[in-house]
């Protein structure tokens, strides 16, 4: 138990190294032989799979379908929406050979996708009874990142990207805030982590976007992370690549175009704000394995015990996601420490005196209370301690995020909480004294928060009028 413990590096001490030893620990992950790439392991990507089909679902129920879009995008199209390529300019990986010969034209590995799409939407859009189009594609994408993190900044990560086309500015918009609401349910309500929604400013809204809603969250160690974004893209898009449609008036008209995308980056969230000492706490709903039984029997009693294990193992398989750990090798103390590093939501032993008893012992994940329970009552208390474990890690990371978030009057105030937390303060529209935060404390604007009123205070930077509410933050 100690060197398994041993072998984590605690929190407290260094949070980087932490998030690195758990999710290697938790057989996550494995680094490629290439820098800044990760292999996603099975534990990691059945995770991303129940987030997978949470979103789908959604993104279905309200009208949109799924397609797929090539991966290389011709030089030229990149570059038809001048601010767009910019934006990603330095991240871009091109191609530039095909097997012996030089490409006539560069081909950049998809950084995104509005380019190609936009694209092929032109050729397929004519007339309003095409409208709107609402499709979402699930990729992966590649930017050249400096500093690489697995699930936060890797080279090349999964995601799924909508896209979508619409008859005029207000059905747009409609669409954007619509996405960004189905991105809290999925976050709140499966990953158990509160976010605080708002609009970018200027300076941090997407390469070419009108505006650009976003997620935002708090992550264990005090930074936020950008979970989910969506984008209203107005008509630049539309007009770089001549989307245009005839309108019911017999006006020729350009569309008006959203996107909206999350990403495996999620599963990092997951793991920082949730995560201990110990190693993962996986919210239920999104856990591989919800229930992990370990039978508890010695000498004669030991085949009497597993066969009553595995019993119990066939009845809760309808009601949850069960794993039998029956390993030999190991004794029922290494599985405990085991189970709890890969953050499995309840842990149940039986052993003979239990069985005597007809009961067994659980053990909750999120709170390490241990009770027991009659046999008879399993198939009713199991789901209703799943149910309990999701809300008390929604719980704590609310708390955490509550008592972590200060009102500020001005940016030196920060320095006593060490730049670490959620800081909410006045802003005055500047770039300029957005850019000076950034530079002198590493601090940036979040977003400025919904429900936040136009203020008529002081900007924590220059002391000038304010005109916004702004949530400030280092970030990931």
């Amino acid at each position: 138990m100690d060197k398994v413990l041993k072998e984590i590096t605690p929190k407290s001490s260094d949070f980087s190294q932490w998030y690195v030893d758990v999710i290697r620990k938790a057989d996550m992950v494995d680094y490629a032989p290439m820098k800044g790439f990760m292999v996603m392991k099975p534990y990691s990507y059945r995770i991303w799979e129940f987030i997978q089909e949470a979103m789908d679902r959604r993104f279905k129920e309200t009208g949109h379908e799924n397609a797929y879009f090539p991966l290389l995008i011709p030089e030229h199209l990149l570059a038809k929406e001048a601010e767009h390529i910019e934006g990603f300019s330095a991240e871009v990986a091109w191609v530039t050979m095909g097997g012996r010969e030089v490409l006539p034209e560069r081909l950049a590995v998809r950084p995104t996708s509005e380019t190609i799409i936009g694209a092929m939407y032109s050729q397929w859009i004519h007339s309003y009874r095409d409208l709107p189009v609402l499709i979402n594609q699930w990729a992966n994408v590649l930017r050249w990142e400096k500093a690489t993190r697995p699930f936060l900044r890797t080279t090349e990560f999964l995601w799924q990207e909508g896209h979508t086309v619409h008859r005029t500015a207000d059905e747009a918009l409609r669409e954007t805030l619509q996405q960004l609401e189905i991105y809290r349910e999925v976050i709140e309500e499966y990953l158990a982590i509160p976010v605080i929604q708002g609009v970018k400013s200027a300076g941090e809204r997407f390469a070419g976007a009108v505006d650009t809603y976003t997620l935002e969250s708090l992550m264990g160690d005090g930074r936020a992370l950008q979970t989910a974004t969506s984008h209203f893209l107005g008509q630049h898009f539309s007009k770089a690549f001549d989307i245009q449609f005839l309108d019911e008036d017999g006006v020729l008209k350009y569309g008006w175009t959203t996107s909206w995308g999350s990403s495996t980056r999620m599963i990092g969230a997951l793991i920082m704000v949730h995560g201990d000492d110990k190693g993962l706490r996986l919210p239920p709903k999104v856990a591989p394995i919800q229930v992990v039984i370990v039978p508890i029997g010695r000498g004669e009693d030991r085949e009497k015990v597993l066969a009553h294990a595995r019993d119990l193992a066939a009845s809760l398989t309808a009601i949850a996601r069960v794993k039998l750990d029956d390993r030999d090798e190991f004794t029922p103390g290494y599985k405990f420490n085991d189970w709890e590093m890969r953050g499995v939501p309840l842990r149940i032993e039986i052993g003979p005196k239990d069985m005597a008893k007809n009961q067994v012992m659980i053990a909750r994940r999120d709170t390490g209370e241990k009770i027991s329970v009659a046999e008879s009552d399993l198939l009713t208390k199991v789901p209703e301690l799943l149910n309990a474990v999701q809300d008390e890690l929604f719980r704590q990371a609310k708390e955490f995020q509550q008592s972590h978030s200060y009102a500020i009057a001005n940016y030196q105030e920060m320095d006593q909480y060490g730049y670490r937390g959620f800081f909410r303060g006045d802003w005055c529209g500047s770039e300029e004294c957005a850019t000076r935060l950034k530079t002198e404390t590493g601090i940036t604007i979040r977003c400025l928060p919904f429900g936040e009123s136009p203020v008529t205070g002081h900007c924590v930077v220059c002391d000038e009028p304010s005109q916004y509410r702004a949530l400030f933050a280092r970030a990931y």
